[in-house]
C-alpha cells in the first residue's frame, strides 16, 4: 500500500499572474502557504485474488471498471493512461475539506495522485518535477483552465513567494519570518466555508479570457506582492498592514469579472469588515468556496458570531508539502493469470475436503 498527503493551500496575493496569458507577458508572482488540511490518496496494485473485477476506484462513488479507459474519474483515468499502469489497482481518495472551494483541492488530489503513481513503479520525483507534472496533467492533459499556482504550493509546502518565469519555469522562496511574528499571522487569520461549491475551471476561463483587459489590476495585485512579504519579513513594520493590503486586493479581484463575487460573498465579507475584520478576500478563482478574513484575536469571537450560520475552520500553517506517509508495496505475479484462471481455483478450493 501507499498513501501520500498533500495539503491545501491558501493563496493571499498575486492570484491571476498566475495564468499564462499574463506570465508570459510580465512573469508571474504569488505568496501562498498550505495548510495543516489534506487530500489522502491510497494505492495499490490490486491483488489477483478478486475475480470479480480488475480495478477499484473509491472516491465519491465506488467504481469497479474493467478496463481503464472506462473509469468516470477524469483525473485518475487520464493519471493512469497517461503513465502507462497497466496492472489492476486499487485507488482510494479521503479529503479533510470540501472540493470545488478554493484551497486548491484539484491541484492537491493530482498531486498526491501522481506522487503514489510514479511511488508504485518504484519511481521518484523531486518536488520541481512533481509540480511540472501535475500542471502537465490539469493544464495539458485535463486541458482545464486556470493558473499553475495552486500545484506548485502544494507540492512544496510552507509560507512561500513564488515567482513564475515567462516561459512557465518557476522559483519557490520560503518567507523568512521570526517565529512570534509567523504565529501571530497565522493566528489573526479565520476561514469560514460559504457553502457554495462551484467549478473553478469555468470561474478561470472567464478570467483568462478576459485577463487581457485587466493588465492594470493584474500588475497591482502583483506589486503588492512584493509589499506583503517586505511587511512579513520586517519586525518593525504593523502587521495589520497585511490585513489592510488584503482588503486592497480583494477590491482588485472582484473587478476582474462579474462571476467573482455575487451578493452572498459581499455580504459575508461586509458583514467580517463590520465586526473588527480589517480586511479579506474569497479564495481561488471566486464563486463561493471559503472566504478568508485577517481580524486580531480579540475581534474573532464577534466575526464568529455574525457569521454563525457559516463553518468556520481552524488551521494552522503547514510546512511539509506533498509527502509519502507510507511506502510498503507488494507486487503480485497477476500477468500469469486471468479471470478464468482465479475463478477456476476458487471453485477448485470449493471442493477440497479436509480430513476430519
Amino acid at each position: 500500500m501507499i498513501i501520500t498527503r498533500t495539503p491545501y493551500r491558501i493563496s493571499f496575493f498575486g492570484g491571476g499572474t498566475d495564468y499564462h496569458t499574463y506570465y508570459e507577458e510580465y512573469g508571474g508572482d504569488i505568496l501562498s502557504t498550505s495548510i495543516n488540511h489534506y487530500n489522502y490518496i491510497s494505492c495499490r496494485y490490486l491483488p489477483p485474488f478478486h475475480a470479480e473485477y480488475r480495478n477499484r476506484i473509491s472516491w465519491n462513488i465506488l467504481e469497479y471498471p474493467e478496463k481503464v479507459e472506462d473509469i468516470k474519474h477524469n483525473a485518475i483515468r487520464a493519471a493512469l493512461m497517461h503513465y502507462d499502469v497497466k496492472k489492476g489497482v486499487e485507488i482510494s481518495n479521503q479529503c479533510d475539506l470540501p472540493s470545488r472551494s478554493g484551497l486548491g483541492s484539484s491541484s492537491s488530489f493530482c498531486a498526491g495522485l501522481i506522487k503514489a503513481i510514479f511511488a508504485l513503479k518504484g519511481e521518484a520525483l523531486s518536488k520541481y518535477a512533481l509540480a511540472r507534472e501535475t500542471i502537465r496533467l490539469e493544464r495539458q492533459i485535463l486541458k482545464e483552465n486556470g493558473g499553475i499556482q495552486d500545484q506548485i504550493a502544494t507540492v512544496y509546502g510552507g509560507l512561500n513567494y513564488i515567482h513564475i518565469n515567462h516561459n512557465g519555469s518557476f522559483s519557490v522562496e520560503p518567507l523568512v519570518m521570526q517565529e512570534e511574528r509567523k504565529t501571530l499571522f497565522n493566528n489573526n487569520l479565520m476561514l469560514f466555508f460559504t457553502g457554495i461549491s462551484r467549478t473553478s475551471s469555468e470561474i478561470a476561463k472567464e478570467q483568462v479570457s478576459s485577463s487581457k483587459t485587466k493588465i492594470h489590476q493584474l500588475k497591482a495585485m502583483q506589486k503588492m506582492v512584493k509589499e506583503a512579504c517586505m511587511i512579513l519579513n520586517s519586525p518593525e513594520r504593523d502587521l495589520d498592514d497585511v490585513g489592510r493590503l488584503l482588503h486592497e486586493t480583494w477590491m482588485l479581484k472582484r473587478s476582474l469579472t462579474k462571476v467573482v463575487s455575487n451578493s452572498l460573498i459581499d455580504n459575508i465579507y461586509e458583514t467580517g469588515i463590520r465586526h473588527g475584520a480589517l480586511g479579506g478576500k474569497i479564495l481561488g478563482a471566486g464563486g463561493g468556496g471559503f472566504i478568508l478574513f485577517y481580524a486580531h484575536q480579540e475581534d474573532q469571537e464577534k466575526i464568529k458570531k455574525a457569521l454563525e450560520n457559516l463553518i468556520y475552520v481552524p488551521f494552522k500553517f503547514d510546512d511539509q508539502g506533498c509527502q509519502m506517509v507510507l511506502y510498503s508495496p507488494k507486487i503480485y505475479s497477476s500477468e500469469t493469470y486471468d479471470k478464468r484462471d482465479f475463478i477456476h481455483m476458487q471453485n477448485q478450493s470449493s471442493k477440497i475436503k479436509l480430513k476430519p
